[in-house]
């Protein structure tokens, strides 16, 4: 069965993995995910990341993050845009999650931003998800 909207299925087993205590996850490889699993690294939701390949097929190896009592670090991720609903967003109209503690993803015309660096930049564009 292919996957309709493969950001949400990554994001999903990055939720679950996390919520699960694994080491590690992967997911298959794209241009879009890598840029977010970038964003994730960057902020501090995620140890590291490595591009795997295993039987001509290319994965994203994340290697998750955990506070000292084995919390996760990412408390919660969702999917904003979806395939059959996009949702677009001004830089004056950028949301915030939870008071500046999470992040939003934004796709804009300078590629794949935090919605911070989105608002100092000035672009706008379509919400991926948000992370907390």
């Amino acid at each position: 069965m292919a996957v309709s909207d493969p950001i949400a299925d990554m994001l999903t087993k990055i939720r679950n993995a996390s919520q699960a205590k694994h080491e590690k996850v992967d997911v298959t490889a794209s241009n879009l995910k890598l840029q977010i699993i970038k964003i994730l690294k960057n902020e501090g939701f995620i140890k590291n990341f490595k591009k795997v390949t295993k039987d001509d097929i290319t994965f994203i190896r994340v290697f998750l993050k955990y506070e000292d009592d084995l919390t996760p670090v990412i408390h919660g991720i969702e999917r904003i845009s979806t395939p059959g609903r996009r949702v677009y967003c001004g830089y004056k109209e950028m949301p915030s999650v939870y008071n500046g503690i999470g992040v939003v993803v934004v796709s804009s015309s300078t590629g794949v931003i935090t919605g911070k660096k989105a608002k100092e930049a000035r672009v706008g564009g379509e919400l991926i998800c948000t992370i907390w």
